[in-house]
């Protein structure tokens, strides 16, 4: 298959040298590959140190050299590679290259325009771990990612849960990408590159960041059935022992799966939107009966629940259990009536959330996933005719053009040097060499989004200077659940102003703040888009000059079958095999584990699109419209499975409650300490073994042995003792921590730092929050420029807090704003209380 010519894309005059190996490093040159970057990538004499078919992915779109990096002619090949690029990608332990003979600071000293990007495992200043052998589940053990997995797994006892997603390497690949993008936008600005570093520890706490964050004396109100179970069996001793059905009985009936006509389970995501838990029942032709047996909808769910007419309230998340139970059991019945893919289209022309359960080689092999450009064709060297996750982030206007990627093409030394040499490299004048500013001051954001994925997207780009105003309606669409709680993380660096744009004061308000703003965030359908008069055309009669990124769930490049459809992280997960591999079967779906798997991922997507829109349009002129998705991400998720071929073996990547790692050498160990090691190991590393006390011997052991000796062994010294041998001799090892206790050993007083000189974790308690609750979050840490400056964000304000100062500075006198609050047209609050009772 041809490749399509890359000139349409936004970062086709950019040369990166890629040094990455694993997932993280080459992950990130694929992505600026994809948008159009030419890349030089670096492998050792004896090929990839990682050997997968998910290279053949991460390796597209470049020129593969191969470089003894230890050798004095290697080191020079490299230098001379270095000389020719903007942007230089490697994911070793700190100091490696240095050793190497590279140093990243005195290359950018040398070159003060020159990018470097470091994706270590742990922090250059974490000093405990900064040296570890840090494999992609030893951080995720130390980091929390496989304890107390979600509430299914607390109430089923499995703790720690082993799950193969790579969600460190991911979520380190999003942040990472925008990172480089963001600088070398800034480059444009000022002349000058960057030295950046963004720990994959750092960056899983920031994806995992709605899951780490403690509020004091949260509201009854919004606890689920299941964590009111895990209290009352903890209150009373009682062990945490319940099977998959029964769990079932404790989720919403507007948050499950249920088993369709055909035998597949279909999942149902409608807790807390204020129409589409009733369009859900009505479509299911149950709504009226439920009504007449007292189903309510409260006015407004933002009273506090004493205050409510009735003791329930659709659209608010979680229900009351006796509710859930029958509403349930009513739903259940009716989904047997249709198949799945039935229920699919009636949900999604019915415009309400709701998706069938597919493994992952159906979602490689789906329709969609073909037709909308999220699956894409390539023709490997090694394995032929492959199909591969698609582009991560596109731009409206050129994403066609990613859709036919080059395969990888292994070429000698000297004709990648005349590749890099070729491209011209135009710079603006270089200012002084040691300026700091944020690479987004000055820039205005308008945010119209809801939920996790677009929010956060903006809430990013926030720590690095952009200016946002965060724009809801004057009543709420979501419950408090949704908004508010999430808010708390996504709504930090915002200003609130809230204003009702159906009404023709309000719609002129709306227009002013696009007049005004130079990039615009919405995470919606495309039909959405076009109603709200922010399709392409509508935009440039407002604001030529405004970048539009969109966000939305099942979105690609091109239009497919499902693209128009709603739908949240939760369905992306069952769509694309998540759950499934998660709880092992068609029959056992679960969500994995934690809030915003995919979400946060997504939305710093939505920043990496931003990013290249800015550079394109500082570099060309021409206004770009950055798209991406959650299905798009859920791609990254699962990139060391996520790919097909002819030859290609089983989908037999670790699966299901019960398992604990992928082999012998690779799993979870029960210790003399009451608590599990995750070992970490490959075949070459088994001489090493021979250096561990009370391991002697164990290189011996026939393979079928292997999990019984080390299981045994194990038990005979305690936790933290084997992390500290096995790390000696330079064995991956990590004690399964979880995160609470990780928040608890690094959180300071808020005190107006960013948290990235903590180490690999950092945490703030805000004492004094503006919603009268202690709350405890992650710092926005994990991006860390040397030249760069990043801000400390302020906690979250109450939704509304800025109505009045915003409308004032469009124009509004005060007797005006006064006016319009009256009639309905703006709103100062949501609820008397920040955090509704």
């Amino acid at each position: 298959m041809a490749a399509t010519d890359n000139s349409s894309l936004p970062l086709r005059d950019v040369k990166v040298v890629d040094f990455g190996q694993y997932m993280a490093g080459p992950a990130v040159a694929m992505i600026l590959a994809d948008l159009g970057a030419t890349v030089v990538h670096i492998d050792p004499p004896g090929g990839p140190l990682w050997h997968s078919p998910a290279n053949a992915t991460l390796n597209r779109n470049k020129l593969i050299v191969t470089i003894d990096l230890k050798s004095p002619e290697g080191r020079e090949q490299a230098l001379a590679l270095i000389e020719e690029a903007d942007i230089v990608v490697e994911n070793f332990r700190p100091g490696v290259m240095a050793r190497m003979g590279l140093d990243l600071a005195a290359l950018r000293e040398a070159r003060p325009e020159l990018i470097t990007l470091s994706i270590p495992g742990f922090a250059s200043n974490d000093a405990l771990r900064r040296e570890w052998r840090a494999f992609e589940s030893v951080i995720a053990a130390q980091s929390g990612v496989f304890t107390d997995m979600g509430l299914n797994r607390v109430l089923m006892g499995i703790n720690p849960s082993f799950s193969p997603l790579p969600l460190a390497s991911a979520y380190g690949t999003m942040l990472a990408a925008s990172a480089v993008v963001l600088a070398l936008q800034a480059r444009e600005r000022t002349g000058l590159g960057d030295q950046v570093e963004v720990p994959l520890a750092s960056a899983v706490m920031e994806g995992l960041c709605y899951n780490s964050i403690k509020i004091e004396n949260t509201p009854e109100r919004y606890k689920t059935q299941r964590e009111k179970e895990i209290e009352r069996r903890r209150t009373e001793g009682l062990p945490m022992n319940l099977s998959y059905d029964d769990l079932q009985e404790l989720l919403d009936p507007f948050y499950r799966s249920y088993k369709c006509k055909d035998g597949r389970m279909f999942y149902v995501v409608c807790p807390s939107h204020k129409h589409h838990a009733k369009r859900c029942l009505q479509a299911l032709g149950i709504y009226d009966e439920l009504v007449a047996e007292g189903l309510g909808e409260e006015e407004d769910t933002y009273l506090p629940v004493s205050e409510w007419k009735g003791e329930v309230s659709l659209g608010v998340y979680p229900l009351p259990k006796a509710w859930a139970d029958r509403i349930s059991a009513r739903m259940k019945e009716v989904f047997m009536t249709r198949t799945a893919k039935e229920w699919e289209r009636i949900f999604g022309r019915g415009k309400f959330p709701g998706a069938p359960h597919r493994w992952l080689q159906e979602w490689i092999n789906d329709d969609h996933a073909e037709t909308a450009g999220l699956m894409v064709e390539v023709d490997d060297p090694e394995y032929g005719h492959m199909t591969q996750p698609g582009p991560m982030v596109w731009m409206e206007e050129s994403g066609e053009a990613m859709l036919h990627p080059r395969a990888r093409r292994h070429v000698e030394f000297s004709y990648a040097l005349r590749t890099l040499a070729a491209i011209e490299t135009k710079l603006p004048r270089v200012r002084q060499k040691n300026a700091r500013d944020g690479w987004l001051d000055g820039v205005r954001i308008l945010d119209l989004c809801n939920v996790i994925a677009g929010p956060h997207s903006v809430a990013y780009l926030a720590r690095f200077g952009a200016k946002v105003i965060k724009l809801d309606p004057a009543k709420p669409f979501y419950d408090c659940w949704n908004t508010v709680i999430f808010g708390m993380s996504h709504m930090r660096g915002k200003r609130s102003l809230l204003t009702d744009i159906a009404r023709p004061e309000g719609r002129a308000i709306f227009e002013q703040l696009v007049k005004a703003s130079d990039v615009i965030v919405w995470n919606a359908p495309d039909r959405q888009v076009q109603s709200m008069g922010l399709d392409a055309d509508s935009l440039k009669k407002l604001n030529p000059d405004a970048i539009f990124c969109k966000l939305d769930c099942f979105s690609g490049p091109r239009p497919g079958p499902r693209s128009g459809y709603l739908g949240y992280d939760d369905l992306v997960q069952a769509s694309t095999g998540i759950m499934t591999r998660f709880g092992g079967s068609m029959d056992t779906p679960e969500e994995h584990a934690h809030v915003g798997t995919i979400d946060v991922m997504c939305g710093f997507g939505g920043s990496l699109g931003i990013a290249a829109a800015l550079y394109q349009k500082l570099k060309t002129g021409r206004t770009g419209r950055p798209r991406t998705s959650l299905s798009a991400l859920s791609n990254l998720a699962q990139m060391p499975f996520c790919y097909d071929y002819a030859r290609r073996g089983l989908f037999d990547e670790p699966a299901g409650r019960e398992v604990v790692g992928y082999d012998a050498l690779s799993r979870f160990y029960y210790t003399s300490s009451d608590r599990f090691v995750l070992l970490s190991a490959y075949e070459a590393d088994l001489p090493r073994f021979e250096k561990v006390p009370g391991l002697e011997g164990f290189s011996q052991v026939p393979v079928e042995g292997r999990a019984a000796f080390l299981a045994q062994a194990f038990m005979n010294a305690r936790a933290v003792d084997w992390v500290e041998r096995l790390q000696a001799a330079d064995i991956g090892a990590a004690i399964c921590e979880n995160i609470e206790t990780i928040r608890a050993y690094n959180s300071r007083p808020a005190d107006g730092t960013p948290g990235t000189a903590q180490g690999s974790y950092a945490f703030s308690v805000f004492a004094d929050h503006p919603s009268g609750h202690a709350v405890t979050q992650l710092d926005p840490f994990a991006v860390r420029p040397r030249r760069g400056k990043i801000y400390a964000l302020e906690p979250a304000e109450k939704y509304g807090a800025s109505t009045r100062a915003v409308l004032q500075e469009l124009g509004h006198t005060e007797a005006e704003v006064q006016r319009l609050l009256d009639d309905g047209v703006a709103s100062d609050s949501w609820s008397r209380e920040y955090l509704p009772s």
